[in-house]
Order: structure tokens, then C-alpha cells, then sequence
């Protein structure tokens, strides 16, 4: 996705209405104060930050010290029309962030895919250094190979992820693996059924463009899939699959 201008430009425009960041925002933060209950002046990274939705959504919810960043020039302009301290930094060289300083929170959500499994090990390990005693790794992925679609093309989603391998990183890097759960459980087959066909149609001419899915509804669908995301989240606390798995590590 790095050097997609067009892709960026659609998050920005979408991530603070659209359902799936909307739900995905709630998380995180429900996380971070239940570890946290007592302030909001925790350090915050967001590694990979994207175009900063997640740091202005913690920013609405109160947070202050805040700092993000991604290896896309695209992602960090758009980023800092926020007015987020954001700055362009390559995820895979981790270490020379910043030498020596250390969080509270460290989160990294559908990035890894980018990388290999012993980058991943390196990254985490990284983390794990950079976070004060009690903070926490927060990480949201992309799951299921089945689920690949056009989408994945579009933003050059490399791999697809299952809870177990979630759980081997954390073990492999030391890390006590606080929750990780899938979600979006209720939609997962809407969504097969969807990106099936949209790659059986782009097979039939592979010429033509791909865009992701990261656009707006109707409103109405919008709110419609906020609500049902919120009543899963309500009866559904350990799915047995959907479209990403949410991981909390300490």
C-alpha cells in the first residue's frame, strides 16, 4: 500500500465515520483504560500509524501524549493535517525510534502483514523492550487466508493471521498474552461471499484496477453494521472466527 496515495486519501476521509475503524477505535481504548483506569497521561505509540485516526480518536477520548508513526510519506502528511505528532519512520528499523524512550502503550494494528515471521519476532521483541513495567501491546489483524479478496491486492495484504500464531509471537518474545479474540464475527460471511465474487470478476480481466474496501455506506448500512458489531461485542466475547483477531499482550 506504501506509495498509494489514493488508498490513504480514502482513510483519511473515512476513518472517523466508518463502522469497522469506529468499532476498532472503541477497542483499543476500552483496553487501555481498563489498564489504566487512573489517567490519561500515558505515553502512547502507534506504530504504523496510518493516516492517525486511532491517535485523533484517542486524542477525542482524552489522551495527550501521543506520538505515531509510518513508513508511508502519503500516510504521515495526512496524518499531520490532524495536528498529531506524527513523523515518517520504517517499522522493520524499530529500534532507532527514538532510542531510549519508552511507553505505556504501544500499538500496532494490520501492519504486520508486511512482514515475515522473524521480522515479526524482531518488532515484538522491540516492543517489549520500549514499554514501562505494566504497559501493554496492543494489535489488531487481518485473519483468515479464506478471506482474501481484492481488497488484500489493493493494499498488498501479504498474509493473513489465525489467533495461534498471535499467541506463538507473544511466546516467542516474552510477552503474556493478555486477549486475543477475533471479531467482526457476525459479517465474516457476508464478507467471504463478497470478496469471492469481487475476485472471480477481477480474474475474468486482472488488467483492470483494484481498490480496497475501506469506503463509506449509505449511512443507513453504516449504522446498521455499527449496531451489529456492538450487539456481537455484547454476546459473542470469544468467537470462534471473523475477519481480524484483536490482541492485547503485556
Amino acid at each position: 500500500m506504501i506509495g498509494n496515495r489514493n488508498e490513504y486519501e480514502s482513510m483519511y476521509q473515512v476513518e472517523r465515520k466508518l463502522w469497522w475503524y469506529r468499532i476498532l477505535h472503541t477497542k483499543a481504548i476500552r483496553q487501555i483504560q481498563t489498564h489504566f483506569p487512573a489517567t490519561q497521561s500515558i505515553r502512547i505509540l502507534d506504530a504504523g500509524c496510518g493516516t492517525g485516526g486511532m491517535l485523533d480518536a484517542l486524542r477525542q477520548a482524552g489522551y495527550t501524549d501521543l506520538r505515531g508513526f509510518d513508513a508511508s510519506e502519503d500516510a504521515v502528511s495526512f496524518a499531520q493535517e490532524r495536528k498529531i505528532a506524527v513523523e515518517q519512520h520504517d517499522l522493520r528499523d524499530i529500534a532507532a525510534f527514538h532510542p531510549g524512550e519508552m511507553y505505556d502503550v504501544i500499538i500496532c494494528d494490520d501492519v504486520l502483514y508486511f512482514f515475515s515471521d522473524e521480522q515479526i519476532r524482531h518488532i515484538l521483541g522491540v516492543f517489549r523492550q520500549r514499554l514501562r513495567p505494566g504497559g501493554i501491546f496492543i494489535s489488531n489483524n487481518n485473519a483468515f487466508s479464506a478471506l482474501r479478496g481484492t481488497h488484500d491486492i489493493a493494499l498488498a495484504i501479504s498474509r493473513r493471521f489465525v489467533k495461534a500464531e498471535m499467541a506463538d509471537f507473544a511466546r516467542h518474545t516474552g510477552f503474556a498474552l493478555n486477549r486475543n479474540v477475533y471479531w467482526n464475527f457476525l459479517l465474516t460471511i457476508p464478507i467471504w461471499f463478497v470478496r469471492k465474487v469481487q475476485l472471480f470478476v477481477w480474474r475474468l480481466n486482472p488488467a483492470q484496477p483494484v481498490h480496497s474496501d475501506v469506503k463509506l455506506p449509505p449511512p443507513w448500512l453504516n449504522a446498521l453494521f455499527w449496531r451489529v458489531l456492538r450487539l456481537e461485542e455484547r454476546f459473542f466475547q470469544a468467537p470462534p472466527f471473523g475477519s481480524s483477531v484483536f490482541t492485547v499482550m503485556r
